[in-house]
């Protein structure tokens, strides 16, 4: 199912290399969040 503009993203966990792990919900109701997919980067295609 595609997102729309202003769905809620899941909760999910990612590694940063400054403040450890960082998850969509402890930003909830205090920051907005953009999601960015770069499909290309870093590839040939």
């Amino acid at each position: 199912m595609p997102a729309e503009v202003g769905d809620k993203a899941p909760d999910f966990k990612l590694p940063s290399v400054s403040e450890g792990d960082i998850t969509v919900s402890q930003y909830q109701g205090q920051k907005n969040v953009v999601l960015s997919f770069h499909v290309f980067d870093f590839t040939s295609g």
